[in-house]
């Protein structure tokens, strides 16, 4: 009966999330939901009804926009009939500039090929013609009815956003637009700035809104980066990547009006269009790559305003005003919510350097010389094939995020970008928080602006701090380095990377090269008339950068609300008492500590699952230590070939025997590592084979601790030195092999990676679990092993256990 009981508390896993606390699949559920929602509004003819009947086409479009970024595409049958009424429209349809506008973002974010790029062009004709050209309100739009040609008249920042939005989306589809519709674009919303730092709804007199001044953020980066195509050009061609450039302040001093008059619950100047608002906060924030106005994560606060206000009976959002339109209100708060969610693909690090103090005014700050470089490098990773649709970047800000939750904030990405001209400046303390980020599996990747011989200098230096006693060093990486093939093939010769191997991967990687210049000025569709050298040198450098993100990423970077499960808790308790869970690390002659944290973060996630049971503090052993026979669990794990003595197996078989489980695993599916496991197993049991676990074996089952029964494996698709890796995600029964003693297993084996994946270090190059599956594969085994060891000694003490 005392077994029973010790087993109940100590596999009790408390799933109990507290109410306060967002998570991503609760977002996710929400946006089921409203979609759902929407797709049993859709009329028979494709459109979306109304409140009154009016604008029945730019509601359409709004919906229409709303179930595609929420996860349908255009071969869904609701998406089909929504694209087959906005091809059906005739003029005067659209009308206004909103619904033209609309329309444009409509048909673009459905991807449907080529189809509509007739129909995108003459649309956008329409927008710019209806641009007004002179006057104070030049470059600007208004409501538009008829859409007569362009001249002097009024605008508005409202009109004008949705005109701006539906240019850029324009531009991505293949539809150029002129530089002079730009260029009248950033004068209008430059000089009409208040001196405040927002925008009002007309001109600079009336008082600034919020949903004015987040509409002024998305607008300025936009055109900024449409702007960016033109190039200053060396005589030899090649774009200037270090002409002196103005720091454009307009986009901060908005910034710090949100911060100022940050709401969730209001339209910040104006009691009214709060839906419509958030969804121009949610493009603000992601477009600006700003997590933060001032205090306030805009993203988790009006995720948790919104969900909470979801309706209970349909699913739909219904807000003030014409936001009582269930329709037009769910298609606002779907927008927020699934663009909003994209994963964070890369911080962009903001720290103080030697020259900061020296910096002139109106000057691009060291560590942001081209302001569009990773806006520009997410932009052209997402939608790529195998990577999720929509991504987005950040700005994470070193100074803060140490006064704050430290290293967690800049977890919040899988890779952390340096770049820079002038020596970077980090502290003991700034130094410290950069090693711990990429030993909780991060990665840094850095970037030399300029020919900076002080920023090289810098970061040799910075890694030096990082590893004071030379364990790891920056070293030219080779061609046999899978980064050279992660999305494209690279020639190694050419293409000059640095890197650093921690744990499981090279986890640090830099580039001597100003690869930043070229991505600032990149575009989905350049300008015919920029030449082909500064093309070949912009898409080269494209490549560069995505092949190294996908090398960190695997190309599966986590949503934005993911919880990172194996993340250091402060204060967790590293001793080891009695009572309390050990697992021995077994030390061979092989890469024995290629994840040197991966068995601690499986402690930590036990003892988060199931409190507080197993010291994180992992020993290692040599396989000839008696000691072995005190630990119920012995872990081992390695890259590389390796051997171990008679005497070393015949003491680890003799654990075994004694009731202890051997668990091993080949990281990223290492063949020296599996061919090496496997020739000791059998000289350990010649009599007996590993063999594969049946499916139905408890250890898969929620008996034993999770449902396992399918999980999702990285596997290579073509691993071919000559090719492009190519990898994707199956979902498969798991692949484990097992030797049994006494009717139980006393040797677990994975030659898929688990390791790797605890330490969420595992790069498209590698072979195994997901982190998430290698977790929960993880944890059964250890649950599995100490119900072994318990059943063990309650039989040989002669203890029967109910």
């Amino acid at each position: 009966m005392t077994g029973a009981i010790c087993i109940s508390v100590l596999f009790h896993f408390n799933a109990t999330i507290s109410a306060q606390e967002l998570t991503a699949q609760a977002v996710v559920d929400s946006i089921d939901r409203g979609r759902e929602f929407l797709v049993k509004q859709q009329n028979e003819d494709g459109s979306w009804p109304t409140r009154g009947g009016s604008h029945v086409v730019g509601v359409s479009c709004l919906a229409l926009m709303a179930i595609i970024n929420s996860g349908m595409t255009a071969e869904d049958e609701p998406v089909q009939r929504g694209l087959k009424y906005l091809r059906s429209l005739r003029p005067p349809e659209p009308r206004g500039t909103y619904q033209t506008g609309l329309m444009i973002m409509a048909l673009a974010a459905a991807k449907d090929g080529k189809r509509d790029h007739t129909l995108i062009q003459s649309l956008v004709l329409q927008l710019e013609n209806s641009q007004v050209k002179t006057g104070p309100d030049a470059g600007g739009w208004g409501y538009g009815p008829g859409m007569a040609i362009g001249g002097g008249g009024s605008a508005d920042r409202s009109n004008s956003q949705y005109a701006v939005l539906a240019l850029r989306d324009a531009v991505h589809a293949g539809v150029p637009v002129s530089i002079s519709t730009w260029k009248l674009i950033k004068q209008y919303w430059s000089t009409q700035q208040s001196a405040d730092g927002g925008w009002g709804y007309q001109s600079k007199v009336g008082a600034s809104r919020g949903s004015m001044t987040v509409a002024g953020i998305a607008t300025m980066v936009i055109v900024n980066s449409m702007l960016g195509d033109e190039l200053e050009i060396n005589p030899d061609g090649t774009p200037n990547c270090c002409v002196n450039q103005d720091d454009d302040e307009s986009i901060e001093r908005a910034i710090r009006w949100m911060a100022e008059h940050f709401s969730v619950g209001s339209n910040p100047g104006v009691n009214s269009w709060l839906l419509y608002y958030l969804y121009g906060l949610e493009r603000a924030g992601r477009l600006s790559g700003t997590r933060f106005f001032g205090k306030h994560d805009w993203y988790r606060e009006g995720a948790a305003f919104l969900t909470e206000r979801q309706s209970v009976r349909d699913g739909s959002w219904k807000g003030a005003g014409q936001e009582s339109d269930p329709v037009l209100g769910t298609s606002f708060v779907l927008l927020f919510l699934s663009k909003g969610l994209a994963p964070v693909l890369i911080n962009k690090l903001e720290y103080n350097s030697d020259a900061q103090a020296n910096q002139k005014p109106d000057t691009l700050p060291n560590w942001n010389h081209h302001q569009n470089d990773i806006l520009n490098l997410t932009d052209a990773l997402s939608g790529r094939p195998d990577w999720p649709k929509l991504l987005t970047w950040q700005t994470v800000n070193l100074d803060l995020a140490i006064q704050g939750a430290g290293v967690s904030v800049l977890r919040q990405a899988p890779v952390l970008f340096i770049s820079g001209q002038d020596h970077p400046e980090f502290d003991e303390k700034e130094v410290a928080h950069l090693k711990q980020y990429v030993e909780q599996g991060g990665f840094i990747f850095a970037v030399d602006n300029c020919n900076g011989a002080g920023f090289d200098r810098g970061f040799r230096e910075l890694i030096k701090k990082m590893y004071p006693q030379g364990e790891v060093q920056l070293k030219r990486l080779t061609a046999e380095h899978p980064v050279f093939r992660c999305e494209y093939l690279l020639d190694a010769e050419s293409v000059e990377l640095y890197g650093v191997d921690v744990g499981c991967r090279t986890s640090i990687i830099y580039c001597p090269d100003d690869l930043a210049c070229l991505w600032d000025k990149w575009m989905r569709f350049p300008s015919k008339d920029r030449s082909v050298k500064a093309t070949s040198m912009i898409t080269r450098a494209i490549r560069i950068g995505s092949n190294v993100i996908a090398y960190a990423t695997g190309r599966e970077p986590p949503n934005k609300l993911d919880q990172e499960e194996l993340a250091n808790k402060e204060g967790m308790q590293n001793q080891i008492e009695r009572g309390f869970l050990q697992i021995a690390k077994i030390r061979h002659t092989g890469t024995w500590d290629a994840a040197p944290r991966a068995l601690g973060n499986l402690l930590k996630a036990l003892n988060q699952k199931a409190g507080m049971i197993a010291s994180t503090k992992t020993p290692s052993l040599p396989a000839s230590d008696p000691n072995l026979m005190q630990y119920p669990l012995i872990y081992m794990h390695g890259r590389s070939q390796f051997s171990l003595s008679k005497s070393e197996q015949a003491n680890i078989r003799q654990a075994l025997e004694n009731g202890a489980v051997l668990f091993a695993d080949a990281c990223c599916g290492s063949q020296p590592f599996d061919q090496s496991f496997r020739q000791m197993i059998r000289e350990m049991f010649p009599t007996r084979e590993l063999k594969r676990i049946p499916i139905d074996h408890p250890l898969f089952s929620e008996q034993t601790g999770y449902d396992v029964r399918r999980v999702r494996r990285r596997q290579m698709e073509v691993d071919d030195v000559n090719q492009p890796l190519k990898a994707q995600t199956v979902v498969v029964e798991p692949l484990l092999e097992g030797i049994e003693i006494d009717g139980h297993l006393a040797v677990i084996y994975s030659k898929y990676d688990i390791s790797c994946a605890l330490e969420q270090q595992a790069s498209v190059a590698c072979a195994g679990y997901v982190p998430q599956d290698a977790v929960n594969l993880a944890l059964n085994i250890v649950r599995y092993a100490l119900l072994q060891d318990i059943a063990f000694k309650n039989k040989v003490q002669g203890i029967k256990v109910d």
